[in-house]
């Protein structure tokens, strides 16, 4: 399979390497040292499951250099998806499938707008990895890639992607509702995302706290109510799951949107909060809580805040 990695950082550094070590025609899109890095040592990988590993691979910051492909796998920031989409439409073909491992809600349809909805099919992810060093990947857990069609359920190019996947050694799922699972991953991520960037502290503090504590659980209850209303079935037992998962979550933990603010750079605000606030007034369901959160952190939307 053809594939172009859109963001060949963290996320798309490990999904990239882990198909080209597979024997997939993999082409990365990168950028600075890191694409340098690439491109004069090819790209390192240290996993949990297969190892450490190199791959000497195609490496660009021009998808014109590289064609259409067969599956384009989009691994920006949420609000770079609009601009991307514009940038990758070379190696769009017919036939050329596009996948969102991101974060938020609403990069499918963002892609599907500018790209046509007949390419993208859902996704989200249960994986971390960052970038350790230019040209160094390292996979921190790898635990389940879901992926389905948009309108639910799964089809033959679902099933090809996720043999190949599979192949890669990258766990795949294909649910009934792929919209359920990405809202619920979006919860999950989105409130702590808020109280851990609110507060400044990691998740073990915000437990200590019984306060704090209700912050969390409340926020995400008006997410379940949003869900909801926007016709989504969440899974049996869904709220539940969270907080198990949540009692289990190392006592550092912190946010990916905690360690960009606290780097002074531009912040998910609106793909993961913002958006919480903007459905609770399309689908008139209160949303105080969220909204108290995004109004606290709008000053840090695109970075450190200057003095007036």
């Amino acid at each position: 399979m053809r594939i172009a990695i859109m963001g060949s950082g963290g996320m798309g550094g490990f999904y990239g390497g882990m198909l080209s070590r597979s024997g997939e025609d993999v082409y990365f899109i990168a950028r600075g040292e890191h694409l340098e890095a690439i491109r004069s040592n090819g790209l390192s990988v240290k996993t949990s499951s297969v190892g450490e590993f190199n791959v000497i691979v195609n490496a660009t910051d021009d998808p014109s250099d590289i064609g259409p492909v067969d599956l384009i796998m989009v691994c920006v920031k949420a609000y770079q998806t609009e601009s991307v989409a514009q940038f990758i439409k070379s190696l769009v073909r017919p036939e050329t499938v596009v996948l969102s491992v991101q974060n938020g809600l609403e990069n499918e349809e963002k892609l599907a707008q500018a790209i046509g909805r007949e390419h993208v099919i859902g996704c989200t992810e249960y994986v971390s990895s960052k970038i350790e060093s230019p040209g160094v990947i390292r996979e921190i857990f790898n635990r389940e890639t879901l992926i389905g069609e948009l309108d639910g359920g799964t089809s033959p190019r679902v099933d090809e992607i996720a043999k190949t996947f599979e192949k890669a050694d990258l766990p795949v799922t294909v649910p009934e509702d792929i919209r359920a699972s990405i809202w619920g991953k979006f919860l999950a991520i989105s409130v702590m995302a808020s109280v851990c960037c609110v507060t400044r502290v990691p998740s073990g503090i915000i437990f200590a706290h019984p306060e704090t504590e209700s912050l969390l659980w409340g926020a995400l209850d008006e997410g379940v109510a949003l869900a909801g209303a926007a016709g989504v079935t969440l899974p049996e037992g869904f709220v539940e799951n969270i907080h198990e998962t949540a009692s289990k979550l190392p006592v550092n933990f912190r946010a990916s949107m905690y360690h960009d603010l606290e780097a002074g750079k531009r912040i998910e605000l609106e793909d993961l909060v913002g958006v919480l606030v903007r459905l609770g007034e399309k689908y008139n369901v209160p949303t105080p809580l969220n909204f108290a959160m995004y109004a606290a952190l709008k000053p840090y939307a695109n970075g450190k805040p200057e003095s007036p």
